[in-house]
């Protein structure tokens, strides 16, 4: 059950939460470039809850909004990898001819980091949500497809595949209807890393300025400015970092969860 599973029940809470405050930040109407010039680098107080910046914008104004463009980037990229990733494993997988094309192809996207592949797509593509999703999810796809891959190798001597062949279901059906169900629980425990994975690496991207464009409040963003001040306001790193990596925590604190729930041999005794 899921209320036994203190893993799952933590991350689901903590990322509840989550979803409330950008959901709250963004029908309330808050404005994150709203500057009071007299309120600059404000501490944390009941007037400013997380300070304010050297603009005098408010920080916990700019986190909270921040907070939907994070997830958002984390669950988009999460869902492409996966979708591109799933697709590129059942044919490699499957299709002896368009393993090693396809496997050779994952396996020179993967030897480019991931920050430089990132750097160079959004250079090109320009920096919007779209751009940044696209340039990390397209490092993440060969983790996918390596995975969905090796399973569907083992699947492929199955018994039951064996017999589909002989009621001469075709490929696709094979896939879709048999190997498919197997790889679902490994794909969605796969897919909370991404996710975090790619808040990070969204993070950091903004962080160095080839991300989202500096009017699109990010905790990444959000850090960007304050790194400068950060010995005279530590509270403008400090806070959305924190986010970060409380988001970063319950995403795989999920992922332990969702393997426990998958396999329970892996549960842990505590």
């Amino acid at each position: 059950m899921l209320i036994g599973n203190r893993s799952l029940v933590v991350a689901c809470v903590i990322l509840a939460a989550f979803i409330v405050l950008a959901l709250i930040a963004q029908l309330s109407g808050a404005n994150s470039q709203a500057m009071a010039t007299g309120q600059r680098l404000q501490p944390p107080s009941f007037a400013h809850w997380f300070g304010s910046d050297r603009l005098g914008r408010d920080i916990f104004a700019r986190v909270a909004l921040g907070t939907s463009a994070s997830l958002a980037v984390g669950a988009a990229v999460a869902c492409a990898a996966c979708l591109i990733g799933t697709i590129l494993g059942l044919l490699a997988g499957y299709f002896r001819s368009l393993d090693k094309i396809v496997m050779r192809v994952m396996d020179g996207i993967m030897a480019v980091p991931a920050i430089m592949l990132a750097i160079a797509t959004i250079s090109v593509a320009g920096a919007s949500i779209t751009s940044v999703v696209l340039a990390i999810a397209s490092h993440e796809v060969p983790r996918v497809a390596r995975l969905i891959r090796s399973s569907v190798l083992s699947m492929r001597e199955e018994p039951y595949v064996e017999a589909a062949r002989l009621l001469h279901s075709s490929s696709y059906s094979i896939m879709l209807g048999h190997m498919l169900p197997g790889v679902l629980g490994s794909l969605a425990v796969l897919g909370t890393y991404v996710a975090a994975n790619a808040m990070l690496l969204e993070a950091t991207l903004s962080f160095l300025g080839c991300g989202l464009p500096p009017d699109v409040p990010t905790w990444g963003n959000i850090m960007a400015d304050g790194r400068i001040l950060f010995r005279l306001a530590p509270w403008i790193v400090l806070f959305p970092g924190i986010m970060l990596a409380i988001a970063v925590l319950a995403i795989n604190l999920l992922g332990d969860g969702l393997r426990d729930r998958f396999d329970p041999g892996n549960e842990r005794v505590v």
